[in-house]
């Protein structure tokens, strides 16, 4: 008696399986034209998206590099108008970064933008292309960030100019530039009267960076500081 329930209860399951398999069979039967339009919806994405970056983008990208030639040497020349607007012929870093935004060279010349207008002495408008630019090297990024803090300072926002750059010597973290940053740090708060945090900040130069020429300056700051106290 249980050997024929076991038999049959196997017989049920297989027809249970067979049933699955029928329906979804049938299912895909029924449905065959939608899977095949969703399949090749999804190829023309994916084709769409290579075609992109083979015919569009890559092009484009090495398009930017073609063109900013110019506005580089222009730039090493110390002509920072023409390395900006361009010469008529040429184009500048603004039109640059206007038409060639997001390429890696229309990222890299919003720095050399923000540059541009710090030697110009236009500090606003660096802030403006210096916040743009985006960069997580520890170098590169960490010097945008001291430049924006150079140009609040110009511009009397010292607040800002502190921020700037004490983001710069967290992005930075090298013994090459961090203890000049930390220089910017210390004296941006003697400008605000801080001389606890400046000299925190200088005792940080003392002891983290010995041998560096901030360290080698480093004592008569610290005294400065001190006599404040």
């Amino acid at each position: 008696m249980a050997k024929r329930n076991k038999k049959a209860a196997e017989k049920d399951g297989f027809k249970s399986v067979e049933s699955a398999f029928s329906r979804a069979e049938n299912f895909i039967q029924t449905n065959q034209k939608a899977f095949i339009y969703g399949l090749a919806g999804v190829l023309v994405v994916v084709l769409g998206i290579i075609g992109y970056f083979k015919l569009i983008r890559e092009p484009h990208v090495k398009e930017a590099y073609s063109v900013s030639f110019m506005a580089e040497r222009y730039f090493v020349q110390d002509s920072f108008n023409l390395a900006l607007n361009g010469d008529g012929d040429n184009l500048g870093f603004i039109d640059i970064v206007d038409e060639y935004n997001n390429t890696p060279m229309g990222n890299a010349a919003k720095y050399y933008a923000g540059v541009c207008f710090m030697r110009l002495k236009d500090f606003e408008s660096a802030i403006e292309y210096l916040e743009k630019f985006k960069s997580k090297d520890p170098m590169v990024g960490a010097l945008a960030k001291s430049l924006i803090g150079d140009a609040n300072l110009e511009l009397g926002n010292i607040d800002a100019a502190l921020d700037n750059y004490l983001k710069a010597v967290e992005q930075a973290d090298n013994e090459l530039l961090s203890p000049m940053l930390l220089m910017k740090v210390g004296r941006t708060y003697e400008l605000q009267k801080d001389y606890a945090k400046a000299l925190e900040t200088y005792k940080r130069i003392e002891t983290e960076y010995y041998g560096t020429t901030e360290h080698r300056n480093i004592e008569k700051y610290i005294k400065r500081c001190e006599m404040n106290l």
